[in-house]
């Protein structure tokens, strides 16, 4: 080989180099503006505390906030959009005292209480996640309600019979987004 090719060749190798660097980047910029993740670790340290699967509680918060906590005009607040009302029920039944709603701002606290009203839900509903999710969302007396008009008709609440056009979407949202967490983010979220 001549001085001048393996110039070229090294040129060429930069180039190559260069490009698959700005394609990763690209890759890894879409992901992020597709399906945001932060928080991961107190992600990850809820979902071992309360038995959850992190893509869930992943899910839910991208359902809730897409991971830009800001109040909603109905007064939810944080990643996982708790009514200061719900919180104050999670407090008392997880035995906090020294709860105060202005703390629905911290992801720690937040993603505590949000991560602790799922296990409630799905304890409630046998793990049954779509109906745990759509209690989240719609309410759990609602819920309860719905399952039991399922039952007396000698059937079970699909996500395509919930009455509520909001939380029949909301369910299929948070259920195709943990599929995609899973698949996305599973070293971050420490899903083996």
């Amino acid at each position: 080989m001549t001085r001048r090719s393996l110039g070229t060749g090294a040129a060429l190798a930069l180039i190559a180099m260069f490009l698959a660097l700005v394609a990763l980047g690209v890759h890894q910029a879409a992901r992020g503006v597709r399906l945001p993740l932060s928080n991961a670790s107190i992600i990850r340290e809820q979902a071992a505390k309360k038995h959850l699967d992190p893509a869930l509680i992943a899910a839910v918060i991208y359902a809730e906030s897409k991971f830009e906590p800001r109040p909603s005009s109905a007064g939810a607040e944080g990643l996982m959009q708790i009514l200061p009302a719900t919180a104050y029920y999670l407090a008392h039944l997880s035995g906090g005292t020294r709860f105060t709603a202005s703390d629905l701002a911290t992801p720690r606290v937040n993603v505590a209480y949000g991560s602790y009203y799922l296990r409630y839900l799905l304890d409630h509903y046998g793990g049954n996640e779509m109906l745990a999710v759509a209690a989240y969302n719609g309410g759990l007396s609602n819920v309860d309600h719905w399952v039991a008009q399922a039952n007396a008709a000698g059937r079970e609440l699909t996500p395509e019979a919930i009455p509520f056009p909001e939380t029949r979407e909301y369910v299929q949202r948070v259920l195709a987004a943990q599929q995609a967490y899973r698949a996305t983010y599973a070293q971050e979220l420490g899903i083996q």
